[in-house]
């Protein structure tokens, strides 16, 4: 099972990922493989499109990846966060037994 923690104040402080789907085998399950391309998608247009500090961490082993931000963020970065969440909602919906997703107020 893959939890997806959504960190919130005002806006979106972080993002943490951890755990598998176990929808099929290594290497060839989907919906891990949907949900890591939309956090590296995240990252990477993060890195690229904005000027944002932000901490990342990830460990393979237990599927996790984690994205936090120290200040609140940009109108941009807030953007592209909140269109990472749109997308994990949606795999979260149509997946309830391999993805779950809870919003935590920090």
């Amino acid at each position: 099972m893959i939890h997806v923690t959504v960190y919130k104040r005002e806006s979106i402080t972080g993002l943490k990922v951890c755990g598998h789907a176990g929808y099929a085998e290594y290497g060839s399950d989907i919906i891990c493989a949907a949900v890591s391309v939309l956090m590296t998608n995240l990252l990477n247009s993060l890195e690229a499109l904005t000027d944002e500090a932000f901490e990342f961490e990830a460990e393979e082993e237990s599927g996790r990846m984690e994205v936090s931000f120290e200040e609140p963020v940009s109108h941009d970065a807030e953007l592209l966060v909140r269109s990472c969440v749109l997308g994990l909602e949606a795999i979260a919906a149509e997946h309830r037994d391999y993805v779950r997703l809870k919003y935590k107020e920090v």
